[in-house]
């Protein structure tokens, strides 16, 4: 019989995700969000919060009872509090985690067109306000092909009509309002790149909160990858597009510092997950001391985003 450590009864307790989104509303508040006028960006963080329980519900993204996917979400994005001076991170967010609801209901089915394009809709809205989230469209498609198992001829079309469907909206409006250069300025802020890892940009408080994810996202990794054989072949393949998505998301950050918000509401995304279900299935001695390390660390630069006043914005 299995013995159950201090991570197990956290993560399979139903009162973590009541703590959870109390402990973010406290830490919320302690942040200033109403008196820095970041109640939009607040209410979008909460319903990102539900959608990823939703995501982790809908998909049993964990094979025990835990709401760790949607725990481990809500504490990586209350440390990293600094993302809710971005309305552009938000909308990504939320459109990435919509997009995943959608394309995982055509798991196998090569025939679901109106999941596909309801998925690469929400990526087309969220190319709205950040233009090069298009560049991850072929490895979108990539997915959709070897992973989802859903690619056929019609769900390509969809794929595309999706795309394309927000910028129509756009492009009628333009031509009602005789400004016909907005979309075409648009698409070439996409040919537009900045210095090659120009960390500059970036605080000390954005680099630490980078490093200790990229951190989590590779024990989350290497994790999966290790303890694969446990679960089964549709979620081996759900948490596969968490992986690339995921890494993806890390190299452009590295290579792009520049689109530091909205990459790392991406990168934020696809880890919950991962090192949800490190919390949620492990049992060794180590990994339970892992277990608090993480929590630990987390919660010092939680302390460290919200309370050392050396950003700026």
């Amino acid at each position: 019989m299995s013995h159950k450590r201090t991570q197990n009864r956290i993560a399979e307790s139903r009162i973590a995700l009541p703590f959870a989104i109390v402990y973010g509303i406290l830490v919320c508040m302690a942040y200033g969000v109403w008196g820095k006028n970041l109640w939009i960006t607040t209410a979008g963080f909460a319903i990102s919060t539900l959608l990823m329980a939703e995501l982790n519900n809908s998909n049993a993204l964990i094979r025990i009872y835990s709401r760790m996917v949607s725990c481990s979400f809500l504490f990586l994005s209350v440390r990293s509090i600094f993302l809710l001076h971005s309305m552009q991170a938000t909308i990504v967010v939320l459109c990435l985690i919509a997009f995943y609801l959608s394309l995982f209901k055509a798991y196998q089915n090569k025939k679901a067109t109106g999941w596909v394009y309801y998925a690469f809709f929400a990526i087309g809205m969220a190319s709205l306000v950040f233009v090069k989230v298009l560049y991850f469209v072929p490895i979108l498609w990539f997915l959709l092909i070897f992973k989802v198992l859903s690619f056929s001829p019609k769900t390509f079309v969809a794929s595309l009509l999706g795309l394309i469907t927000p910028y129509w909206f756009i492009g009628g409006y333009d031509a009602y309002s005789h400004n016909f250069h907005w979309v075409a300025n648009h698409f070439k802020e996409m040919t537009e790149f900045f210095m090659i890892c120009d960390y500059q940009v970036l605080s000390q408080h954005q680099l630490i909160t980078f490093a200790w994810i990229a951190l989590l996202l590779l024990i989350g990794t290497i994790h999966f990858l290790n303890k694969r054989y446990n679960d089964k072949l549709r979620t081996r393949m759900l948490y596969d597009v968490f992986i690339v998505t995921g890494w993806c998301a890390i190299v452009f950050c590295i290579l792009q510092p520049q689109h530091y918000f909205e990459l790392l509401g991406i990168i934020i995304v696809n880890t919950a997950p991962l090192i949800g279900h490190f919390i949620a299935t492990t049992q060794t001695k180590f990994t339970n001391f892992s277990f608090y390390i993480i929590l630990i660390v987390t919660l010092a630069i939680t302390f460290f985003n919200v309370w050392m006043p050396s950003m700026t914005f």
